[in-house]
C-alpha cells in the first residue's frame, strides 16, 4: 500500500462505505487521509523526513545584537537543525539563552557556535565564515493530495507499515464522526502501536552506529581534579 488511492480504499473496505454516501465524500476522505499523514509523519523524527540544505554565506543578515541570522529552510520544522556547515566547517550548537550569555561576555569571540530559536538560526559574526551554509535538519511533509490516487506519503518508499497507520487514523476520525469513541480511540491506539513498532525496528538498526575514538564521550575525566586525565598527566611534565 503505497498510494493515497490505495490507503482511501483500504479505508473504505474497512468502513463497508463508499464515497457516494454523503458521509464519506472524497473530500472529507481527502482530508482525513492528509491529517493522519501529519500526524503519522510527525510522530518521531523519521529518518524519512531528515533533509539537507545548502545556501550562502551572504544570504545571512547581521541582527539588532550583531550576531548573523539565517532563515530555517521552508518547510522545516522549528528547532530542528542538528548540525550545521559553514565553509565546510562545523558549527556547535548551543541553548539560545547560553549562546548569547556567552558572547556578551566574550564578544570578541571567534569560537563557531550556532543556536536558533522558532524558524531562525544564529551564528557568531566573528567565527570568520564563508562560502556554502550547509543544514542537517527535520522537515514537515508536504500535503497530501488526496484528489491525485498516486500521490505517495513519506513511507511510501521507505516503510509501509507507516501508511496502516494513516489507515488506522482515518478510521479514528471517521468513527469519531459518527460519535463512536470507543471505537475512534481503538483506532488511534492501534495506530500508535504501530507507529511505535516501526520506530523499535528503526532504533534496532540504529544501535550499530559508532563515533570517532576521540570523540568527548571517551575523554577521561578526573572528578577530583575537575579535568581531563589526558590535560593533567603529560609528557616530560615533571622534567
Amino acid at each position: 500500500m503505497k498510494e493515497s488511492g490505495e490507503i482511501k480504499n483500504d479505508v473504505l473496505v474497512q468502513l463497508q462505505a463508499s464515497t457516494t454516501i454523503g458521509f464519506y465524500t472524497d473530500d472529507i476522505l481527502n482530508d482525513w487521509i492528509d491529517k493522519g499523514h501529519k500526524y503519522c509523519a510527525g510522530f518521531k523524527k523519521w529518518p524519512f523526513t531528515e533533509g539537507r540544505v545548502s545556501t550562502t554565506y551572504a544570504s545571512l543578515v547581521t541582527d539588532e545584537d550583531g550576531m548573523l541570522r539565517g532563515e530555517y529552510p521552508e518547510g522545516w520544522k522549528p528547532d530542528s537543525i542538528r548540525l550545521l556547515r559553514i565553509g565546510g566547517k562545523r558549527f556547535d550548537k548551543k541553548d539560545f539563552e547560553k549562546f548569547y550569555e556567552y558572547f556578551e561576555d566574550n564578544s570578541s569571540s571567534t569560537e563557531k557556535f550556532f543556536t536558533d530559536k522558532g524558524l531562525s538560526y544564529y551564528v557568531n559574526a566573528n567565527s570568520g565564515g564563508s562560502g556554502s551554509v550547509v543544514s542537517w535538519g527535520q522537515f514537515t511533509p508536504a500535503t497530501i493530495n488526496g484528489s491525485i490516487p498516486t500521490s505517495t506519503t513519506v513511507f511510501s518508499n521507505n516503510a509501509e507499515e507507516g501508511n496502516e497507520a494513516i489507515v488506522e487514523m482515518v478510521l479514528s476520525y471517521a468513527k469519531q464522526r459518527g460519535k463512536k469513541t470507543k471505537e475512534s480511540l481503538a483506532h488511534k491506539s492501534e495506530a500508535v502501536r504501530l507507529l511505535n513498532e516501526l520506530w523499535g525496528r528503526i532504533e534496532d538498526e540504529q544501535y550499530q552506529y559508532q563515533v570517532p575514538p576521540n570523540d568527548g564521550m571517551f575523554e577521561r575525566f578526573d572528578v577530583l581534579e575537575g579535568a581531563l586525565t589526558d590535560d593533567l598527566f603529560r609528557r616530560d611534565q615533571f622534567n
